[in-house]
């Protein structure tokens, strides 16, 4: 069974303990993932270390996951961007950010692992949407 190469995942959620609970679950299936629970600093690290996945949650405080997603993606445009939300206003936010281009996926708070590990084994939708 051949390996798959090792991602670079940012994890980003302002609530450290789900940040650092999905970089530990990330780790175990073989990525180097890095979180944060300030994006200001996800967006920084990624000038000089660009992730090969964002996955980062929607609603924060000062810098949203859509504009932080929109900012790494400017900059490392191969990127692939997994937003997480448990808000029901997360929608407007996406249907909003889709009418200047921008097609991020969205999954559902609580993110099951099982979930999370498939969504990222898919295919990038951006990528063949591009």
């Amino acid at each position: 069974m051949p390996t798959k190469p090792v991602s670079v995942i940012f994890v980003v959620d302002d609530e450290t303990i789900i940040a650092e609970s999905l970089a530990i679950i990330l780790r175990r299936s073989g990525f180097v993932a890095l979180p944060f629970s300030n994006p200001a600093e996800a967006l920084e690290r990624a000038k000089t270390q660009p992730p090969d996945l964002l996955l980062t949650d929607v609603v924060m405080p000062e810098l949203s996951g859509i504009d932080l997603a929109i900012q790494i993606r400017a900059f490392c445009p191969g990127c692939r961007i997994l937003l997480f939300s448990g808000q029901a206003s997360t929608k407007d936010l996406l249907q909003n950010a889709r009418k200047f281009g921008h097609h991020f996926q969205l999954l559902s708070k609580p993110v099951h692992p099982t979930d999370l590990m498939r969504k990222i084994s898919e295919p990038d939708e951006d990528a063949l949407s591009a």
